[in-house]
């Protein structure tokens, strides 16, 4: 009778460390809910151009819009993740996505559904650092990765849901109903993390929602002291630059290999397809190498720039104007170029001081932001200006250089 009670306690310890499999469950289909119609919106622009008679100018604020609130949002929700925790922080703010894309969906015009995206990049902006957060604080170094890397993975994987289900959705009961949908997607995840989510049973309770007591100038300066840390100049240059190609491949992918390449528009699509599907994979696997590195998480971001460049100089030769030879390297730029992110969070979880780590995710997620605001339209102008793909791939190239000279020798000094 002792033994059978001392089994049942010894299992009760065990269990509660099984429900991080269903913490990583959750915030991965919180993260694609509320990703889902942004993630989707760029396949709904012949719609919307038709419905609302817009402009390509407009057309392309339009799909900037709900990333241009986290420029800020970010920051602001890493410093509620340390004040509140995830389970409110993170519900609220998918709870907000769906409330104003229904909101959305009855915009009389464009302005009106413009402010109605600038508050989904605001709720959305809790969900990306919060997510992170979450997973990092359930699973240990071990599985730390590669739970990161499933997760980050949920985003694409529910881009290309979108991608598929709204354009069908806008043609059959028009675009307001895409807006309602992805309303009703964003809602459920939000009803599941609130619902299921719990906090890690090894934390007290008092140090599960952190209260901030020290005064507003010392948590100020202790934020800029993060800002000079080299892991986190590291965070900041590597995540730009990679950032900054995958928004190249995502733009620019279709149009290359149709223009340049002389492959059929759908043909061009389905290879971006593949792209994508390659960084679902590497977000992955590479994440689950960097729990096995004994060079360190930041080591597998190296190889991704490294990879990187490689296959942006394969695409500037004459080898890279050839259908088989680019869809290769396209397919290579979705594994290392999308990929990244998996052991890159990792990395700013475990780098981030005792109690910052919903700061420094916001941090880094913040400064990634700029660039996805940024970059597609600079890459875009110049591709119009030049009339040649060439000059973008370069400006990506160099950008992922130059991160990789100044991050590697950091780290070499580290070690």
């Amino acid at each position: 009778m002792t033994q059978q009670t001392a089994g049942r306690a010894g299992s009760q310890a065990r269990d509660p460390w099984r429900y991080r499999w269903i913490v990583l469950g959750i915030a991965t289909f919180t993260q694609a809910a509320s990703g889902f119609f942004v993630g989707g919106i760029g396949a709904l622009g012949v719609h919307l151009q038709r419905a609302l008679d817009l402009s390509l100018a407009q057309l392309g604020l339009l799909v900037s819009a709900a990333q241009l609130v986290p420029l800020a949002g970010l920051l602001v929700a890493g410093e509620l993740l340390n004040r509140y925790g995830e389970r409110w922080v993170v519900g609220i703010g998918a709870g907000a996505v769906a409330l104003a894309l229904g909101a959305g969906s009855l915009a009389p015009g464009y302005a009106a559904l413009l402010g109605a995206l600038l508050v989904v990049g605001a709720g959305y902006s809790t969900v990306q650092p919060g997510g992170s957060k979450s997973v990092a604080s359930w699973f240990d170094v071990s599985q730390r990765g590669f739970a990161m890397g499933i997760r980050q993975a949920g985003l694409p994987l529910g881009a290309a849901l979108a991608s598929a289900v709204l354009p069908l959705v806008a043609e059959e009961f028009g675009w307001r109903a895409t807006l309602l949908t992805g309303g009703f997607v964003a809602l459920l995840g939000a009803v599941l993390f609130m619902g299921c989510y719990r906090p890690p049973p090894a934390l007290p309770a008092s140090q599960q929602v952190k209260k901030a007591s020290d005064p507003l100038a010392a948590q100020l300066r202790a934020r800029l002291r993060m800002l000079r840390e080299p892991s986190t100049v590291k965070i900041m240059l590597s995540g730009t630059s990679l950032i900054s190609v995958q928004c190249g491949v995502g733009i620019l992918t279709v149009l290359h290999l149709h223009q340049v390449s002389s492959v059929g528009a759908g043909q061009a699509a389905l290879i971006l397809v593949a792209s994508q599907g390659a960084g679902v994979a590497g977000r992955i696997c590479l994440a689950a190498w960097s729990d096995r590195s004994r060079s360190g998480r930041y080591a597998i971001v190296l190889v991704c720039m490294v990879a990187v460049i490689a296959g942006l100089a394969v695409l500037m030769t004459p080898a890279g104007r050839t259908p088989v030879v680019a869809s290769g390297v396209f397919v290579w730029l979705g594994f290392f170029g999308f990929g990244w992110y998996g052991p890159w969070v990792a990395y700013v979880t475990e780098a981030a001081p005792p109690g910052k780590t919903g700061f420094a995710l916001g941090l880094a997620m913040s400064v990634n932001q700029f660039a996805i605001v940024t970059v597609p339209p600079t890459l875009g102008l110049l591709v119009d200006l030049t009339g040649s793909f060439t000059p973008a791939w370069a400006l990506l190239s160099l950008l992922t250089t130059a991160a990789l000279a100044v991050t590697a020798n950091a780290e070499r000094r580290t070690r």
